[in-house]
């Protein structure tokens, strides 16, 4: 897929390691961060997360890169159902979902995180308020029976997106064990953890220094029971 280590660290005292990987420095792009616990070989996806987005020039083409190394296809290049835009499904070796999706240059090629939610207005809601992203879109799929609202703090083509996506009548979902977070940047740890509160999520860290460094975070889940962090 193209993407650069960033950074990779161990920790044996804590039996994890992690790496950073993505399309440009932390603090300027999205990136997906990987997790290795000691002595654990697999992990339960669930049915809520959805996928990562990436956005490329040539669908078809990076398809068949994939396949020449060996990936897996889930989804052959074509038309999104109910719409236009050209896209494909990969999965890694680990089972997580990849849609790639056919752009123009961008500057965040990690493009998008697609979580499944019970109850839409609900999340938007939640997102808008407590973490201040706007409603970029909302889409209404009768035909297949679904809905989606694209979250973020900017443009699609141009920034990371949250994918929110309603099912018809499904309201809770398996979470699985293998998801962990997902990062937000926030001015004020302290501060968003009370907004967070008002609107609904709970706090699963209180703000504060991580230990030994001066980085203060804290840790939530949304109302569909999500995890976030900020920092």
């Amino acid at each position: 897929l193209g993407m650069k280590l960033l950074r990779k660290r161990d920790i044996p005292e804590e039996r994890y390691t992690n790496a950073f990987l993505g399309y440009g420095p932390e603090d300027s792009h999205f990136v997906v961060e990987l997790t290795y616990n000691y002595g654990v070989e697999s992990y339960d996806i669930g049915s809520g997360f959805g996928h990562f987005g990436i956005a490329v020039e040539d669908v078809e083409k990076t398809v068949e890169l994939i396949k020449a190394k060996g990936g897996t296809v889930t989804r052959e290049p074509g038309p999104v159902k109910g719409g236009k835009s050209v896209i494909a499904f990969i999965e890694d070796p680990d089972g997580y979902k990849f849609e790639l999706i056919e752009r123009g240059p961008t500057p965040e090629p990690l493009c998008q995180v697609m979580l499944r939610v019970g109850d839409l207005d609900r999340a938007i809601k939640f997102y808008e308020k407590a973490f201040g992203m706007e409603l970029l879109r909302r889409k209404d799929n009768p035909q297949y029976k679904y809905t989606i609202a694209m979250m973020g703090y900017g443009p699609e083509d141009k920034n990371a997106v949250l994918e929110l996506t309603y099912n018809y009548g499904v309201k809770e979902y398996d979470k699985g064990n293998a998801y962990a977070q997902i990062a937000i940047g926030t001015d004020d740890v302290y501060k968003t953890a009370e907004v967070v509160r008002q609107n609904g999520g709970q706090i699963t860290r209180e703000p504060g220094p991580l230990p030994g460094i001066s980085t203060k975070i804290t840790a939530c889940t949304d109302p569909a029971i999500w995890i976030c962090a900020g920092s």
